[in-house]
C-alpha cells in the first residue's frame, strides 16, 4: 500500500479513480492474507476497463501505475502496459489485421493491453466492409476471457459510449468505467509545481526551479488569463510541459551572457511562464 501511496502521490486529481485503486490493492492484499491463514476464497480476476476523457487527463499515467499495482500484488505476472491505436492493429487489406493484433496481444500476454482512441476500431457506417477494425476488436475480445491479459479502452466520452452501446461483446466483457474530467487551472498549476520538483537528470528541466512567486494558485491564474477554454479542454495536463519548456528558453533569452548570478541562471519566474503560454498559442 505504501508503494501504492507514493504512486498516487505523483497523480493530480482523479479522487474517485484513486478510491477504486486503493479499493482493488486493499482487496487483493486482504486475499493474500485470507490463502495465508488457509481460507479457501474464490481467486480475483482484474476486470477489463474503458477510461472516458479527453486528451491529457491522465489515462495512460493511470494505466502505467495500475500495471505496477497488479503486478505489485501478484494478480499480474508483469508490471508492462504496452500502448496501441487503431494504426498498431488495423491493416490495409485483407489478412492483415488479424497477425498484427496477435502480435501486439502477444506483446501485452502477462501485463495490460491499453488501446487509444479504441473508438475508431469501430466504424460509423456497419457496412463499409473495407474496414478492419471490428476484425481487430474482435481478435481482442477472444482473449479477454483468458484471464492472461487485462485491456483497457480508452478515448473521447461520446465516442466510446457509441462503442459498449452498439457492440455486445464489448459491454458484457468490459465491466469497470472510469470518467477523466477536465483538469482545472488549479489542479494544473499544482502539475506544473510537481513536474518541476520531480525532474530527473535526464530531463531538460534538470537544476531549474520556479520563482517562490510562482505559486499553484499563481499559475492558475496565469493559465485562467492566458489560455482559452478550448486549449485548456483539448490539451489539459498537456499544457504543462510545453509551458515549462519554453519559459526555460524565455529565461535563456532574456539573461545577459555574462550573468554571473547563479539562483538567476536557474529560476524561471511567472514573466516567463507568461510568455511561456503565449508561444502556445502563435
Amino acid at each position: 500500500m505504501d508503494a501504492l501511496e507514493a504512486e498516487l502521490e505523483q497523480v493530480i486529481g482523479l479522487h474517485d479513480l484513486k478510491l477504486q485503486l486503493r479499493k482493488w490493492a486493499k482487496g487483493m492484499l486482504l486475499d493474500e492474507r485470507r490463502k495465508a491463514l488457509g481460507l479457501k476464497v474464490a481467486g480475483r480476476r482484474p476486470p477489463h476497463m474503458a477510461f472516458l476523457g479527453n486528451p491529457g487527463t491522465g489515462k495512460t499515467m493511470i494505466a502505467r501505475i495500475l500495471g505496477k499495482l497488479l503486478h505489485m500484488v501478484g494478480v499480474l505476472p508483469t508490471d508492462k502496459v504496452v500502448e496501441v491505436q487503431r494504426t498498431d492493429l488495423v491493416g490495409e487489406f485483407v489478412g492483415h489485421t488479424g497477425p498484427r493484433t496477435r502480435k501486439k496481444i502477444e506483446e501485452a500476454d502477462g501485463g495490460i493491453l491499453f488501446i487509444d482512441e479504441a473508438y475508431r476500431l469501430m466504424p460509423l457506417q456497419k457496412s463499409d466492409d473495407k474496414d478492419y477494425g471490428l476484425e481487430a476488436l474482435e481478435e481482442i475480445m477472444s482473449v479477454m476471457d483468458t484471464g492472461k491479459i487485462v485491456v483497457i479502452f480508452a478515448g473521447y466520452e461520446e465516442p466510446m459510449k457509441r462503442v459498449i452501446t452498439c457492440n455486445e461483446g464489448f459491454s458484457r466483457r468490459v465491466t469497470k468505467f472510469f470518467h477523466f474530467d477536465n483538469f482545472t487551472t488549479q489542479e494544473l498549476g499544482e502539475m506544473a509545481l510537481l513536474k518541476m520538483r520531480n525532474e530527473d537528470m535526464e530531463s531538460v528541466m534538470f537544476g531549474f526551479k520556479l520563482h517562490k512567486g510562482c505559486t499553484a494558485d499563481s499559475i492558475a491564474k496565469l493559465l485562467d488569463s492566458e489560455t482559452t477554454q478550448k486549449q485548456r479542454e483539448t490539451l489539459n495536463g498537456g499544457l504543462v510541459w510545453p509551458m515549462l519548456i519554453n519559459a526555460r528558453e524565455n529565461l535563456d533569452l532574456r539573461l545577459r551572457l555574462d550573468c554571473c548570478d547563479a539562483e538567476e541562471l536557474i529560476t524561471i519566474t511567472m514573466e516567463d511562464l507568461r510568455i511561456g503560454l503565449k508561444l502556445l498559442s502563435t
